[in-house]
């Protein structure tokens, strides 16, 4: 898809609040390596994770969607009557139909508020933000609500080490609507290559092969992922795509003050890096403490940054999703909100403060 730039229409299109929501259960390396046959030395040493919240048994990705997407408006201080996009990001819907943003929608009090699904897997939530920013400046103004949120624990074959110790489960949610010309979302590059797809994948479930008694014995409804070969892929197209948006741009790598990425693994993110040239100060991380949560990685990490005090006005943002389709997708944008206050004292995630490293 051709770069969307803020400078081809008005008015400016930036963030105005936002909000995650983590459950509360936390699930150390020490409970789930016994089943993956490791050890939890291991899991750390090659992905950078310690631990990985759960949604309770009752929750379903519309509860934790429902509470991130509330937070952020309570940070932006908009009410929920006065959304009217919501676009949520999952892989990971409560039903196949109604989209689980409509379920969303119902349950923070969004009234008419139009609500629509996307997949775009672990890149959905930079998808999503395109979307909602196009919907805007087709209506002509307004108030979007975006969203990402998934809950692998549902989807996952806790024997299959390469995946069973990446994943954790979560929300992370933003307002947007108008801000000053000099602020907002600048720049989105999204970029698909489905000759790439079956990488990741849920093999059954779907239209091609509907669930049945020997897809459920075959383990057909877990996720997959061949890692190596979504690890030669982001090695392969992130970069490229980073370097051409600067150029576009006119920036330098050492001018963006925060990168936050799909939280995919921490230790392939740390080596990837360099061939990023982006300055090791700029990245934000939170796979530590809450592991790769799908689509809503991005936003989850974002709002750490912002609830942590690091991120202020006039600062350049990169976000970049990438994943199964397999989808690249970067927003550049430059921060208009003042931090927020108090700050992490105030649990903004509802289970003690967010954990930002890098």
């Amino acid at each position: 898809m051709p770069p969307y730039s803020q400078a081809d229409q008005a008015p400016a299109v930036g963030i105005l609040g936002t909000g995650s929501y983590l459950p509360e259960r936390t699930v150390p390396n020490e409970e789930i390596a016994p089943a993956a046959g490791v050890v939890p030395e291991w899991i750390e040493n090659r992905t950078g994770i310690v631990a990985r919240r759960r949604a309770a048994p009752h929750q379903a990705t519309s509860d934790l969607a429902a509470l991130a997407a509330t937070r952020a408006l309570a940070a932006a201080g908009l009410p929920a009557d006065r959304v009217d996009v919501i676009v949520l990001a999952t892989s990971t819907p409560d039903h196949p139909q109604p989209a689980t943003a409509s379920i969303v929608q119902h349950l923070i009090g969004a009234g008419q508020a139009a609500a629509v699904d996307v997949n775009a897997v672990c890149s959905g939530f930079v998808y999503a933000l395109a979307m909602a920013e196009g919907l805007l400046r087709v209506r002509g103004g307004g108030h979007a609500l975006v969203i990402g949120a998934d809950v692998y624990s549902r989807i996952l074959d806790y024997s299959d080490r390469r995946t069973a110790v990446l994943f954790g489960d979560g929300a992370g949610a933003v307002v947007l609507g108008p801000v000053a010309a000099d602020r907002g979302l600048l720049h989105t590059v999204l970029r698909g290559h489905g000759d790439e797809h079956r990488l990741i994948s849920v093999p059954a479930g779907g239209s091609r092969t509907p669930p049945s008694e020997s897809t459920v014995r075959e383990g057909g409804h877990f996720f997959r992922m061949d890692g190596r070969g979504v690890r030669e892929f982001v090695s392969a197209e992130l970069p490229q795509a980073i370097a051409e948006l600067l150029r576009e741009n006119g920036l330098r790598p050492e001018q963006i003050d925060h990168f936050v990425p799909h939280q995919a693994n921490g230790e392939m993110l740390r080596s990837l890096l360099p061939s990023l040239g982006l300055p090791e100060s700029a990245l934000r991380l939170t796979v530590r403490e809450f592991a790769n949560t799908g689509s809503a990685s991005v936003p989850i990490t974002l709002d750490a940054v912002f609830a942590s005090g690091e991120l202020r006005p006039g600062q350049l943002v990169l976000l970049a999703g990438f994943g199964g389709g397999m989808n690249v997708g970067l927003t550049l944008l430059r921060w208009g909100v003042d931090a927020p206050a108090p700050l992490l004292s105030s649990g903004r995630s509802g289970q003690g403060r967010h954990v930002l490293t890098v």
